[in-house]
């Protein structure tokens, strides 16, 4: 059985999510949008701000993914549950 997490755990993760999901989104528009500037200015900003946030998230909570995606702390938690996808 999955360990309970705090509230600030679901509400960073829900941010980590949505801000993934307009990644997604802009990707998507940019393969037929090449050039819309400000498209490509956006996925940029929401990037580094993805990488900002699973960075702090992994500090806080441990490891959002494994086999080589995310770094351990000591002792040994990639195996520590719950994983994202099980909340």
């Amino acid at each position: 059985m999955a360990k309970q997490m705090p509230p600030e755990y679901y509400q960073c993760l829900e941010e980590l999510q949505a801000i993934d999901f307009a990644i997604v989104e802009l990707n998507l528009y940019l393969d037929t949008h090449p050039n819309d500037l400000d498209a490509i200015k956006q996925f940029n900003e929401l990037a580094k701000k993805s990488m900002q946030l699973k960075v702090e998230f992994e500090k806080k909570f441990g490891p959002l993914m494994n086999f080589g995606r995310s770094y351990s702390n000591y002792p040994w938690d990639i195996d520590d549950t719950p994983w994202p996808w099980q909340v």
